[in-house]
């Protein structure tokens, strides 16, 4: 029966949608409000309260306790006798959500937050938020080591934190306080669990806010995705020495053999039938041949103190001696060769000279008249 009274809804509807009017919802709190169309209303703005909007006050009382630590009590709330403060609402309340504010304010007081900036939380735009973070980890060297890198040198990586995200953070003990807009709290969140869980340096999500910050003043960028202009970080894991682990030996039913005992020993030995005054004579002199073999070794350690080192032979004058020496032999090489390659030149010079003197007085000779024998 339901189900045919669902296809009958939906084939209403359909039908409706074709003859051009509304579709007909189903239920009293489902119908269509004038005010949804309405382009004029900004659903995300929070109006301030106004006291004529409640005249009649508050029905009935509500109250909150808020536990605070030890150590703020013993500070600058010594009025608290039992450790904790309570607020609740009067006859002149006409706020409803004061209350919720008023819990929050006595929150951030027990989290060390000055007094002057948690009235502010009274204000509609203003949220906050407490960050739990001790429970996160359980070593407590690393938690401090990562509690640490969120605030980071001088407190600059918070301050830059608080920039970017419009947001006012304490981190104090196993919590961060956090206080501004909803958008910024959740941004905020996001970093500090990243940080402490070690998922991604804070340093990392100043950058992506950075450029974010930057194309939010884009309009054209406004309904696009902005994947593809934020950074992609890759998480490097260095490898840790994995823990020496004994090898298992093969699983025996069998227990092990059973150790020999002191007695079985002597037994093997002979010294179980020898007398006392033997026994006695054997472990002394076996005492005193282990004491002169430690005598000897620190004899050896003692003497090897006063070994002379091995020096060198020749004296300071000799080896001065011996490095001139073998730089005038090598500036006399290179004199040598040198001498030796002008002669060389000096020789072919001369001979070009002598094949063309030699040409020249062929050339000039004059040639003999052969005498024409006589005629007879």
């Amino acid at each position: 029966m339901a189900s045919e009274e669902g296809e009958e809804a939906n084939a209403a509807s359909v039908a409706a949608e074709g003859e051009g009017k509304k579709p007909r919802h189903k239920g009293k709190h489902d119908k269509p409000k004038p005010w949804d169309d309405d382009p004029n209303i900004d659903r995300w703005k929070i109006e301030k309260f106004d006291p004529s909007w409640n005249e009649g006050g508050m029905l009935e009382v509500s109250s909150f306790s808020t536990l605070f630590p030890q150590y703020r009590g013993k500070s600058r709330f010594d009025w608290l006798v039992e450790g904790s403060m309570t607020v609740s609402t009067t006859r002149k309340t006409r706020d409803p959500y004061i209350i919720v504010k008023a819990k929050e304010l006595i929150k951030l007081l027990s989290r060390s937050v000055p007094a002057p900036q948690a009235i502010k939380i009274l204000n509609d735009e203003m949220s906050c938020d407490i960050i739990k973070i001790g429970s996160i980890i359980r070593n407590k060297e690393r938690f401090v080591k990562r509690r640490e890198r969120l605030l980071g040198p001088n407190l600059s990586t918070l301050k830059a934190i608080e920039i970017l995200t419009g947001c006012y953070i304490l981190v104090q003990g196993n919590t961060v306080a956090a206080m501004g807009s909803w958008k910024g709290l959740k941004q905020v969140r996001r970093v500090v669990e990243d940080c402490i869980k070690n998922v991604k340096h804070p340093v990392y999500h100043i950058k992506e806010l950075l450029i974010k910050r930057e194309l939010a003043k884009n309009p054209a960028l406004a309904n696009e995705s902005w994947d593809r202009f934020l950074p992609k970080f890759k998480k490097k894991n260095v490898k840790q020495k994995k823990p020496i682990t004994k090898e298992k030996k093969p699983y025996t039913p069998f227990p092990p053999p059973q150790q020999p005992s002191k007695i079985d020993l002597e037994l093997e030995s002979g010294e179980y039938f020898m007398s006392d005054k033997k026994k006695s004579a054997k472990k002394w002199q076996e005492k005193l041949e282990k004491q002169s073999e430690k005598a000897e070794e620190n004899k050896r350690k003692r003497e090897a103190a006063f070994v002379p080192p091995k020096e060198d032979t020749a004296t300071p004058y000799e080896s001065a001696k011996s490095t001139s020496n073998n730089d005038e032999i090598a500036d006399m090489a290179k004199s040598l060769k040198k001498k030796a390659k002008e002669f060389r030149k000096s020789e072919a010079q001369e001979n070009v000279r002598l094949e063309s003197y030699v040409a020249s007085n062929e050339g000039s000779r004059p040639k003999k008249k052969h005498k024409s024998s006589k005629s007879k």
